[in-house]
């Protein structure tokens, strides 16, 4: 029942469930509305219509508090679990005081339903449901009408089930494909690593983490040398395995809590959380050491290559992510000039080993 419960902290989640929040919203508005306009055109006794009446007031009172009041800006599928909730009880009530099975208000069922199928998962989709059920049994037998009455209501029941199950199955899929997307809009498709636009995202809450509690980071920008070459001699087959080759070096040398990303050809960039420039140069000079010495095969040929690496630090080396990669990044190309198959750590004195980025021709 908590598939969707966990609270996802990502961005794209909690605007998801933002858009969630907005029409659970419209939907309690709605609901009151119906029932005002019932009561306003349905001849209805007095004691019915002040149950009806105070039912709208609690539902009206419940959304202020859900929209604009203590519980606002706490988005997530609990939140929209207890809304749906809400929904369903407020409409069993109605239906009791407006006819129980013969209310026009049942078919409201059918759309708490479909709301929960798509925002809830499968197995809350069922256990809604089953309380849907359970809410048109009390209803129906409020008034016992003989044996009869009920085996031909019985009927009436399968609506629910399978539109519960529609439901779940086509929420299986659109959450599959939603997914899928997500994950191809965060990495790279040719390495299976993080891409740019992800790594900002994830390295910008490191990054106000880091300034909050005063913790250092890391951050190495690592060329692969000799791309050109590789691709002029074997073809751009033999350039891609080289990148996703770099990639697996690279995965397989650092932390889970640390963040890799491909930056853009045959360059990456990786994030050391929580630690110092000093502190990962063993973990970097690994990773440099391990590409020179695991040469891969392409159309039965080995292929070898080397990598060239910079290394800057936060808060000593720039104030920001970005700003420490430029300093990482001037750092590699120092490493390129050095000969390259090494790793360079940002520093003042390197100043001294002047050069131009423009005469690193062959990478």
């Amino acid at each position: 029942m908590n598939d969707n419960f966990q609270e996802n902290n990502i961005p794209g989640m909690q605007q998801r469930y933002k858009g969630y929040d907005r029409i659970m919203g419209n939907i309690s508005w709605l609901l009151i509305a119906l029932v005002a306009l019932s009561i306003k055109l349905t001849p209805t006794d007095s004691i019915s219509m002040a149950f009806l009446a105070g039912f709208s007031i609690l539902l009206f009172c419940y959304n202020f508090n859900a929209r604009y009041g203590v519980l606002s800006r706490r988005y997530g599928a609990f939140k929209i679990f207890i809304d749906l909730m809400v929904f369903l009880a407020f409409v069993v009530a109605v239906c009791w005081y407006t006819g129980k099975i013969s209310s026009p208000f049942m078919s409201l069922i059918y759309l708490i339903l479909m709301a929960t199928s798509l925002t809830q998962g499968r197995r809350v989709t069922y256990f809604m449901a089953g309380i849907a059920i359970a809410s048109y049994i009390l209803l129906a037998s409020a008034d016992f009408r003989g044996l009869n009455y009920y085996l031909t209501h019985i009927i009436e029941l399968f609506p629910y089930m399978l539109i519960a199950h529609l439901g779940a199955m086509l929420a299986g899929e659109n959450e599959t494909a939603r997914s899928e997307v997500e994950r191809l809009s965060l990495t790279d498709d040719v390495t299976g690593i993080n891409n740019m636009r992800n790594f900002f995202l994830l390295a910008d809450i490191q990054e106000k983490l880091a300034k909050r509690h005063i913790r250092p980071f890391a951050l190495c920008m690592i060329d692969a040398d000799n791309l050109k070459k590789i691709n002029d001699q074997y073809g751009h087959f033999a350039g891609t395995m080289l990148i996703q080759q770099v990639a697996r070096m690279i995965s397989t040398n650092i932390r889970s809590s640390d963040i890799c990303a491909r930056y853009g050809g045959d360059e990456f960039v990786i994030m050391f959380n929580e630690t110092g420039k000093q502190d990962v140069v063993g973990a970097v000079e690994r990773i440099v050491a391990g590409m020179a010495s695991s040469p891969f095969t392409f159309e039965g040929k080995l292929i070898t290559t080397t990598l060239s690496a910079g290394l800057a630090g936060y808060p000593d080396d720039g104030e920001d992510v970005r700003s420490i990669m430029a300093s990482s990044d001037e750092a590699m190309y120092v490493s390129k000039r050095r000969g390259k198959n090494r790793l360079t750590v940002f520093s003042d004195t390197m100043n001294d080993l002047s050069y131009d980025k423009r005469e690193v021709t062959s990478k």
